[in-house]
This record gives C-alpha cells, sequence and structure tokens, in this order.
C-alpha cells in the first residue's frame, strides 16, 4: 500500500525552546534542557545531532514511504530554510511547513520571505504548554487578536493550517477557540495534529471535542498516537479505540497518517507505529488507502 507519512521533522541543529527552556544536542541522540533533564531524542538510524534530508530518504526507502511532510517547530528548533532546501533537493519525495513566533516585530518581513519568496504553501503552528508558544509566552487566546491576524494571513494566502494544540487539559487546548476561527476562514484547509493528542482514559474528551470539530475543512492527522497512550505497548488497543471513535465522528476521508519521526522511534519500531493501523480492523481496505495515502495527497500534495 502506497504511504504518505504526513508528519515527520528533518534537523539542521537541535534549537529547541520550550517550558524547560533550550534543548541542545549533547551527541548519541540525546539533547539536554536548561533544566538539566536529558531525553532522547533521535534513534540511530537517522542520526546522532541532526536528522537530513538524506537520512530521511534512506528511511522512508526502507519502509516503502513514498512522500513525506516535513513540519516543524519549537521542540526542534524552527528550521525553516533547511525544510524549504530539503524540499526544493527532492521535490518528488518531500513537500513541508514553514512557521513563524507571531510576536516577533518583523513578523511581516519573515511572512514575505517565507511565503513570498521561499514559497512555502502550508504553515504549521505548534501552540502547546510543553513545547510550543504558549510554553515560552504564556497563555494565548486561539481567538483573540494576535492569532486571528495568524489565520486571516494563512487564509489570504491561501495556505493549509496546521496546528497542534497540545493535550486535552492544558491551557493550550482551546478546542471552542479553534471551532470558531475554523468557521471564521471556512475556504481554508486545516489540519490538526495529533489527533487532538489524548491520552490514556480520554475517550470523552475525544468524542466530544471531534464532534465540534467535525467540519468540512478539517482534517486530523494521526502522528504519535501511540506515544501519548504509553505506558501501553503495541498493538495500542487505546490508539486504536480512538481511531475508531474518530472514524465514526469525522470519517476516515479526514484522517491522515503521520508518525512524528524521529523521537517517537526512540521508543517504538516504525512497523508498529504502520501496522497497528494497517493490520488492525479499524478501517477497510479502501478506507486504509485513504488514510496512509489519498487524503494527504489531497490536502498537501493537490492531489
Amino acid at each position: 500500500m502506497r504511504i504518505i507519512d504526513a508528519h515527520v521533522h528533518v534537523i539542521q541543529n537541535i534549537a529547541g525552546f520550550g517550558a524547560k527552556g533550550e534543548l541542545r544536542a549533547i551527541g548519541n541522540g540525546q539533547a539536554i534542557w536548561s533544566t538539566g533533564d536529558i531525553i532522547n531524542l533521535i534513534p540511530p538510524e537517522l542520526g546522532e545531532y541532526d536528522v537530513t534530508p538524506e537520512a530521511v530518504i534512506k528511511f522512508m526507502d526502507q519502509n516503502n514511504i513514498e512522500k513525506a511532510v516535513l513540519l516543524q517547530g519549537s521542540f526542534y528548533g524552527f528550521q525553516n530554510h533547511y525544510t524549504y532546501q530539503a524540499i526544493q533537493k527532492y521535490p518528488d519525495r518531500f513537500t513541508g511547513a514553514a512557521t513563524y513566533d507571531p510576536f516577533c516585530l518583523e513578523k511581516d518581513k519573515i511572512r514575505d520571505y517565507l511565503f513570498n519568496k521561499l514559497g512555502f504553501k502550508i504553515v504549521k503552528f505548534e501552540v502547546s504548554t510543553g513545547s510550543g508558544l504558549m510554553s515560552y509566552h504564556g497563555r494565548i487566546d486561539l481567538g483573540g487578536e494576535i492569532m486571528d491576524e495568524v489565520f486571516s494571513d494563512a487564509n489570504e494566502r491561501n495556505l493549509v493550517f496546521v496546528i497542534d494544540i497540545g493535550r486535552p487539559g492544558s491551557l493550550s487546548f482551546q478546542v471552542d477557540k479553534l471551532r470558531n476561527a475554523i468557521l471564521r476562514y471556512p475556504e481554508m484547509k486545516f489540519v490538526v495534529c495529533h489527533l487532538l493528542a489524548p491520552g490514556l482514559n480520554d475517550e470523552k474528551v475525544v468524542t466530544d471535542e471531534l464532534k465540534k470539530l467535525n467540519l468540512p475543512n478539517v482534517w486530523f492527522d494521526l502522528a504519535a498516537l501511540p506515544s501519548n497512550v504509553r505506558p501501553e505497548k503495541y498493538p495500542y488497543p487505546t490508539a486504536q479505540q480512538y481511531l475508531k471513535t474518530a472514524k465514526e465522528i469525522v470519517g476516515a476521508d479526514r484522517l491522515i497518517f503521520g508518525s512524528d519521526i524521529p523521537s517517537v522511534l526512540t521508543r517504538d519500531s516504525y512497523m508498529n507505529l504502520v501496522d497497528y493501523i494497517m493490520l488492525s480492523d479499524v478501517f477497510t481496505d479502501s478506507e486504509k488507502e485513504k488514510v496512509f495515502f489519498r487524503n494527504a495527497e489531497q490536502v498537501y500534495f493537490g492531489g
């Protein structure tokens, strides 16, 4: 079956910033926060200090992945130019999103460079409290002036808008505000990351909030769903139940496979991340073709 992985990261330099301060590489695929906390970030098969486009393509070839969507955010550090270079060098394998901090005083020049000069057609915002905008700016109202200007600008540029609003219960998890924003821009495609990032015992949250976002211009990527139900192991029965719920509410037409590599590969194999969906009975074969390929092709590649 053809696969597009719609949630992949390339990393020129680990330059993350979040609630724990800066994140910097220390070798052996590990990185350290300003708090002294050390995390495993890159698996050996993808690198030690960085994740190059070539390493990702080699990995894609080994795992029968036809194309990938390169996303970014504060966790690894913004990688706009590196992402652009990867897309330019391998246009048949990659598309990708730009990102920026809307609090930058010269954001207009930044946007001109990213979208007019470099030509990005996708924008991604991680607003989470762990390693997104709200991790270092504090609470930001998704229905407020700052974010509405961001939405409006993306709409005028006809961009695909990808957003990660963090985990249920966090300050960034503002589903009602996001719904209102989406309703204001019905012509713009929105992709909500991680199927709203539910943990164990979040079935009610998934059910209630997906119903609010069940709108014709909204898709959901499935990246890191297994990671978010830790310590549950493959085949992740809770994650599979969330997929069933999502299919019932929004339909298989609006679910998009993504992995969130590289960091997820420090905890699990790529085969497991594919097979818990591919080998399950959640989707029919025709629905799997949509989830693994056709939906991403439609949203990100204009197919």
